[in-house]
């Protein structure tokens, strides 16, 4: 991993820590149980977005304060279309809490679109946390993640009825998605609270793992996206080609979703003939003075290519 996702991982590693001492696993997992079912993840067969929430960036600074109309802004993202809406709550970096999540989710429930929890994930709970403020999705980070941990994470987020978008930045992370996927799939059942302890500490430490095979895939499976970020986490320097050059090489059995970089209706037409499905924008909507329009133009974009 790099430098920078090391961090991430520390820092969200102490954050669950701290959260199981509050609140054991077994009573949140309860607590979970008896909530409504989230929003599903509904798709246009031909493109979509997911509309990002966060209220800064360490690569783009400050983009937005607690004091602002947060509700507003995610309202105004489903109204124009997004099919989920991501919400930081990585606090150090990115400004995120738990509580922007919880009121996203409380406003968009309505509207029948899902908040998604984006952070640097490491532990099952933290999936767990997410659904009891009413999340409907999370994102899991192939690079921080052992082949065991990912398969624990996919386990629990079918058990709380979450999609999972599943970010990786090269050919290896795509492989170690694919095993992931298909270790989950063919083991099956949920995540029980005493078997989490496999998956807490178990980030990648950059060896390879080949345990689980590669060469069979599970039926189309709902609820799992597969994503490519074209943000390099060494440098946080986008790189926008390595979108491309990926695609090929992406399962077509779910949804492909380009991360990073996209900021005009162009990039969004760009990304549909490179062969994605879906676009997570953040900071080209945080910034933009009427991101409504901005969703609608690239949903517009995107939806002539695809058609």
């Amino acid at each position: 991993m790099s430098g920078f996702l090391d961090q991430m991982a520390a820092g969200s590693r102490d954050r669950a820590t701290s959260a199981r001492v509050r609140e054991p696993l077994a009573t949140l997992r309860a607590r979970c149980m008896d909530l409504p079912s989230p929003p599903a993840l509904a798709l246009d067969g031909g493109f979509n977005l997911i509309a990002e929430l966060k209220l800064r960036s360490p690569a783009l600074g400050e983009l937005g304060s607690a004091s602002d109309d947060l509700a507003g802004r995610v309202t105004t993202y489903a109204r124009s279309g997004a099919a989920a809406v991501s919400v930081l709550t990585e606090p150090s970096r990115f400004s995120g809490s738990l509580r922007h999540l919880r009121d996203a989710a409380a406003t968009l429930a309505p509207m029948g679109v899902p908040a998604m929890r984006k952070d640097f994930l490491v532990d099952p709970y933290q999936l767990y946390e997410a659904r009891a403020v009413g999340a409907g999705g999370a994102l899991l980070i192939v690079r921080m993640l052992s082949h065991a941990a990912l398969g624990e994470m996919l386990d629990c987020a079918r058990e709380l009825g979450l999609f999972v978008l599943i970010e990786t930045f090269d050919e290896a992370d795509i492989a170690a998605a694919e095993r992931g996927i298909v270790a989950a799939a063919g083991r099956g059942g949920g995540c029980l609270p005493e078997r989490t302890s496999s998956a807490r500490g178990a980030e990648r430490s950059g060896a390879s793992e080949a345990d689980g095979p590669a060469d069979q895939r599970p039926p189309a499976a709902g609820g799992i996206l597969l994503g490519v970020n074209s943000r390099d986490l060494q440098t946080l320097a986008v790189v926008p080609e390595r979108l491309e050059q990926l695609a090929p090489g992406l399962p077509r059995e779910y949804p492909r979703v380009a991360e990073s970089g996209m900021t005009t209706p162009a990039d969004a037409a760009r990304m549909v003939r490179a062969g994605y499905d879906m676009v997570l924008v953040g900071g080209a909507l945080m910034s933009a003075p009427h991101p409504g329009a901005l969703v609608r133009a690239m949903l517009e974009a995107g939806r002539a290519v695809a058609a």
